[in-house]
């Protein structure tokens, strides 16, 4: 083996990231074991990162969209050749296993985002054309962009918030998660080895630099994935130099299950639609609406499959479910739970993690006979632990499913497509599946509702709100 193919190992991009001295200890949360250290920036780190994407970035606009589009797909390339190094780095930090809809598929994820935003055409759009009359608009860089990117799908949503930003000419500044640094550092690594100088930084710090990042002046845009607190203080800190924000907040997808629908051909994809990521994703459905009619029948499927489906280290070929990524997340899910256990719910499974077993592994739970009231449901748990809400009437079950102030995603359940299409309509949410839950596609916007977040991302519309629209009338 050569020397070029050896260095493309897990191994090699922890070497390649960490500091050469100090740096913070990043925990498997399966085992509990050290992954790596993580370089500590502080607020002078962040300002020269700040500095060298504003050089860099009058370059890189001039470039022409087919010139940048380029560069991304070189930059897909890049991750090819290192995805199995990357998706066991995500692996060991992030908890995911590597099968499934996990470690590897957000790594070929990445890739395929990368390219999809690559193909994307964003030309000159004429707005009148009469004689001696035309209006074209025109879309221009906003400067640098600060993408702060969450813990659970740290890898994908760094690509979702990178790739428009570059392929509309700004560059770019990336906190990512405390708790997942080392695989948004090892991601830039690669993109790096293809990408000109400084178009594109990652700052691994604190809370203390997000905050500088939100309201530095040299910043035009924030690109924020995270919670709805959150998101709220990065309003307030940017309303003075009035940036551009995109914010994906935290939601609490709500799905229904008409009375047509069919419990074991809707099993299967219920299941991940819920407990995708073992739960731990934004737009996955945390609280089931199924009706009375058919109600039993869809908890039995839906057991029968959580019985069937291994939880486990992550990287264990065999496993598809993982830990919790963090102990405070862990506490949540245990906290809700027991809310509704003492409320006198059904637990079908799970709801009893074995306090013997190392990392932050919580049972795939499936909560029945509950009211829509109780915490559980009420409150996003972002965890394997989904509450089954029984109900008579499909405008009851609207009334519930819009009953919370966040709108991120939603889903509806039937063998009528005629029929979901109607409900789905009804629903207070951004994007609204049938049949399945949350289903990403470059192809197709996506963005909050309500507390859920403003803003589009993915697809033409998400590449536009990267640039400064500009009308050229004459």
């Amino acid at each position: 083996m050569n020397t070029q193919v050896q260095t493309r190992t897990f191994e090699h991009l922890l070497d390649v990231i960490q500091p050469k001295a100090g740096g913070r200890e990043i925990h498997d949360p399966a085992t509990g074991a050290v992954v790596g250290l993580a370089p500590e920036h502080n607020i002078d780190d962040l300002q020269a990162a700040i500095a060298a994407a504003h050089a860099a970035q009058p370059g890189w606009a001039l470039l022409s969209h087919c010139e940048r589009s380029e560069y991304l797909n070189r930059a897909a390339d890049a991750i090819e050749i290192y995805a199995e190094a990357l998706a066991e780095l995500l692996s060991r930090e992030q908890g995911k296993p590597l099968n499934g809809a996990n470690a590897r598929f957000e790594v070929q994820g990445c890739i395929g985002w990368l390219r999809a935003t690559a193909a994307m055409e964003v030309g000159p759009e004429i707005l009148i054309d009469e004689g001696d009359t035309r209006a074209e608009l025109h879309y221009k860089p906003l400067g640098v962009v600060g993408a702060i990117g969450p813990w659970n799908w740290p890898m994908m949503i760094a690509i979702w918030q990178i790739a428009p930003a570059l392929k509309m000419g700004n560059s770019v500044v990336v906190k990512p998660s405390e708790y997942t640094p080392l695989s948004v550092l090892a991601l830039a690594h690669v993109l790096n080895t293809v990408l000109p100088t400084d178009v594109m930084h990652v700052i691994s710090g604190g809370s203390e630099v997000g905050a500088a990042l939100t309201g530095h002046p040299g910043i035009s845009k924030i690109m924020f994935t995270g919670s709805t607190t959150t998101g709220k203080a990065i309003i307030r800190s940017s309303a003075d130099s009035v940036k551009r924000l995109t914010l994906e907040l935290g939601g609490n997808d709500p799905g229904i299950v008409l009375p047509d629908a069919d419990p074991a051909a809707i099993a299967q994809n219920l299941f991940w639609g819920a407990f995708i990521n073992t739960g731990q994703t934004c737009a996955a459905l945390k609280r089931l609406y199924v009706h009375e009619d058919i109600y039993d029948q869809v908890v039995d499927a839906l057991a029968d499959v959580a019985t069937r489906v291994p939880m486990g280290i992550g990287l264990d070929e065999r496993n598809m479910l993982g830990p919790l990524q963090n102990k405070v997340q862990f506490d949540i899910v245990s906290r809700l739970v027991e809310a509704a256990r003492d409320s006198g719910a059904r637990i079908v499974t799970g709801g009893n993690p074995d306090p013997d077993q190392a990392g932050y592994f919580y049972p795939v739970t499936l909560v029945a006979e509950i009211d829509n009231n109780n915490p559980l449901v009420s409150e996003e748990q972002f965890g394997p632990a989904l509450p089954i809400i029984k109900y008579s009437s499909v405008e009851k079950a609207l009334k519930m499913a819009n009953g919370l102030d966040v709108g991120l995603g939603a889903s509806v359940w039937s063998s009528n497509i005629s029929t979901a299409r109607e409900i789905a309509s009804k629903i207070q949410a951004g994007t609204v599946w049938i049949n399945k839950h949350a289903v990403a596609d470059p192809r197709v916007p996506f963005g909050g509702a309500k507390s859920s977040g403003y803003g589009l991302e993915f697809a033409l519309e998400g590449l536009k709100q990267l640039g400064q629209p500009q009308v050229i009338s004459y």
